[in-house]
């Protein structure tokens, strides 16, 4: 069993601006709407669940909410392709980021530029998720609204930066790339074709919109409220009800403040199952590289 890399870093001074709560007035341009249209779709579908309701479409739903949530976009997407906080096998590196693939968040090279943009410039004009351009721009806005934080801005200002190129050289991640629609939608119609209407409501619509506002919220939720352990010069929070819903990605602040860590529930009470999962593999041997913060880096940002 290989031992923990410890990391040390430094903290940049920000300029950081105080959250707003509100809805600001930008013009929507015609891939926003579409985009919006999609998510407003998705949400509306869920009104079918309660008459679409049976024990095995729970099942599905809560298997995949696992899956593409916890495997996918919290160990995989996360912690292990936007910020290296440990090596697996390249095998097992693909397998998981193709779960959060079906998480419908993005593929893995958009949604990994978008979070380093986030660190790169947290909680200032430029970070395309932040509260201090209200609350539902930073939780869902972002994503689908025209602002000086669009998408379609946010990806060209990314490939400018070339801060995903070491996925973009990979044939794999470029393939999804391409093809990234076609897989959620062949996850849809494979539900319906085993389960029917309640598998592709309860294993597609439900788990989807659940998840996507579980990772939301740790854009939103955890840049508002909670509590700062550690001084980041930023607004990141600790929240210890958003780490249920999102398999330990509430511990926020922790995670603002150690960066690289791949363990983001720093204290041994802190709900953390992303980390189990990579103490489960470093345990077997599969992962390795494993990164910590540093005592040296903890005594330094810890609020006295």
């Amino acid at each position: 069993m290989s031992n923990p890399t410890l990391v040390d870093a430094s903290t940049e001074p920000k300029r950081i601006m105080k959250p707003s709560m509100s809805f600001g007035k930008k013009k929507w341009t015609k891939i926003d709407k579409k985009v919006a249209f999609a998510f407003f779709f998705l949400h509306f579908l869920c009104i079918f669940a309660p008459f679409q309701i049976n024990w095995s479409a729970l099942l599905i739903s809560f298997t995949l909410y696992i899956i593409t949530g916890l495997f996918g976009i919290t160990i995989s997407y996360h912690r292990n392709l936007s910020h290296k906080s440990f090596k697996i096998p390249k095998w097992l590196e693909y397998s998981f980021a193709y779960c959060g693939v079906h998480a419908f968040q993005g593929d893995p090279i958009n949604w990994v530029s978008t979070h380093r943009y986030h660190h790169q410039f947290v909680d200032t004009e430029k970070d395309p998720h932040s509260p201090i351009k209200g609350f539902w721009s930073s939780h869902i806005i972002w994503l689908i609204h025209k602002s000086d934080g669009s998408l379609s801005e946010m990806l060209g200002r990314h490939r400018k930066l070339d801060n995903a190129c070491d996925l973009e050289k990979q044939t794999f991640y470029r393939f999804i790339h391409k093809t990234y629609f076609l897989h959620p939608i062949a996850l849809a119609l494979l539900l319906y074709g085993v389960g029917g209407f309640p598998y592709f409501i309860w294993g597609m619509c439900v788990r989807t919109v659940m998840l996507l506002h579980g990772t939301f919220m740790v854009n939103s939720v955890c840049h508002m409220w909670g509590k700062q352990q550690w001084k980041t010069n930023d607004l990141s929070r600790n929240n210890w009800w958003i780490s249920f819903l999102a398999f330990g990605e509430g511990w926020h602040n922790n995670h603002h403040a150690f960066e690289y860590s791949a363990r983001l529930g720093i204290e041994w009470w802190q709900y953390d199952p992303g980390w189990y999962v990579i103490r489960f593999l470093q345990a077997i041997g599969v992962a390795t590289y494993v990164k910590l913060p540093s005592q040296s880096l903890m005594q330094k940002l810890a609020k006295h």
